[in-house]
C-alpha cells in the first residue's frame, strides 16, 4: 500500500479545479482563508508571492509554490501593487481571475492555479507538518515527473479538447502527489527529513505504515507491526512513536475512523460493512467509536455529507 497516495485520498473531497492565466503588468490577485489547499506554477515571466506571514518570494519560469494549509495569500507582479480577490464559485470558475486579453505583444507574465479541497477536521500530520509555503524552484535537471505534469496540465487548460475535463482532474491529483514527494525528496537529500518525511524513509516505520494502510481491520498488535519492520516490539514502538507523533495503535485507531468517515461519504456500503472494513466485530462497536471521535453517529455523519 501507497501511505502517500492513501492519505492524500483520504483527505481531499470533491473535485479540484485549475486555470492557466493570462497578465499584464501591473497585476495583483488575492486568495482569501479557505479550506482549501492551492498551488501556482509560473509558465512565463515572473511574479511574487506574498504569504499571509512572512516575506514576499520570488518566483521565476517554471517555479512552483504549494500552500498545504489554505491561509490567504497574494500573487503579484510586485510588492505593494493593489490586488484584486479571487474566489472559486460553485461551477468551477473563478471570479477575479483575468481572462486571456487580446493585446499587441506576448503577456507578461502566465501562471497556473489550482486548488484541491481538504477535509480539515481529519488532517493527516503529514500535511500538517509542512510549511506555510512549499517553494520547489525550477532547477536543471530537477523533479522531472513535476515538470513534466505541469507541461501536460499547461497543455490541457490552453487547449480544452474533448476529454480535457477528465484529464485535467486526474493530472491535478498527479500533481499534488508529484509536488508532495518532491518536497519530502528534497528536505531527506539537505538532511532535514524529520516527521513524517522521516517516517517514510524509516524501513521499519514505513513498512508498519504500509501494513496498517493496507488491512486496516487487521487486529494488529504492536508485536507484529515491528515484526514487518525486523524491529523488537519495544524498539519499534520508540521509533514510530518519535517519528510519527503517536503510538502505533493509536495511530491505527485514528487511521480505521479516518477510513470510516471516507466510506460514509463516498460510498453506498451499509454500516456493517464499514464496520466490517474497520476492523469492528459489530455495527454497535463502531457505531460507538465513531461517535467518539466524530462527535456524531455514522448515520447523521453520511447525511450530512451528501
Amino acid at each position: 500500500m501507497d501511505v502517500l497516495s492513501d492519505v492524500v485520498a483520504a483527505m481531499r473531497v470533491g473535485r479540484p479545479h485549475s486555470a492557466r492565466t493570462y497578465k499584464y503588468a501591473p497585476w495583483g490577485l488575492r486568495w482569501a482563508r479557505s479550506d482549501e489547499a492551492g498551488f501556482h506554477v509560473v509558465l512565463r515571466g515572473s511574479a511574487w508571492l506574498v504569504p499571509q506571514d512572512g516575506e514576499p518570494v520570488a518566483l521565476a519560469p517554471g517555479d512552483v509554490v504549494f500552500l498545504a494549509h489554505g491561509l490567504g495569500h497574494a500573487l503579484v507582479s510586485e510588492p505593494g501593487v493593489p490586488t484584486q480577490e479571487v474566489r472559486l464559485l460553485p461551477d468551477g470558475t473563478w471570479s477575479g481571475v483575468p481572462p486571456k486579453e487580446e493585446r499587441e505583444g506576448c503577456p507578461d507574465t502566465v501562471t497556473l492555479c489550482g486548488t484541491y479541497r481538504l477535509d480539515r477536521d481529519r488532517s493527516h500530520r503529514l500535511l500538517a507538518e509542512l510549511p506555510e509555503v512549499v517553494h520547489l524552484p525550477a532547477t536543471v535537471g530537477s523533479h522531472r515527473s513535476l515538470r513534466a505534469a505541469v507541461e501536460l496540465l499547461g497543455m490541457e487548460l490552453q487547449e480544452q479538447r474533448p476529454g480535457t475535463d477528465a484529464i485535467v482532474t486526474s493530472l491535478l491529483d498527479t500533481l499534488l502527489l508529484y509536488i508532495l514527494r518532491a518536497w519530502w525528496e528534497g528536505e531527506r537529500a539537505a538532511g532535514r527529513a524529520r516527521g513524517w518525511s522521516a517516517a517514510l524513509a524509516d524501513p521499519a516505520v514505513a513498512a508498519a505504515l504500509r501494513a496498517i494502510h493496507a488491512e486496516p481491520s487487521r487486529a494488529w498488535t504492536v508485536a507484529e507491526l515491528g515484526a514487518a519492520g525486523g524491529l523488537s516490539r519495544a524498539a519499534f514502538a520508540r521509533r514510530f512513536t518519535a517519528l510519527v507523533g503517536e503510538p502505533p495503535l493509536s495511530y491505527l485507531t485514528w487511521w480505521r475512523m479516518t477510513t470510516a468517515g471516507r466510506l460514509l461519504r463516498s460510498d453506498d456500503l451499509s454500516l456493517r460493512q464499514v464496520a466490517d472494513r474497520t476492523g469492528y466485530t459489530s455495527e454497535f462497536a463502531f457505531a460507538k467509536a465513531f461517535k467518539r471521535e466524530y462527535g456524531v453517529a455514522p448515520g447523521q455523519y453520511r447525511r450530512g455529507a451528501v
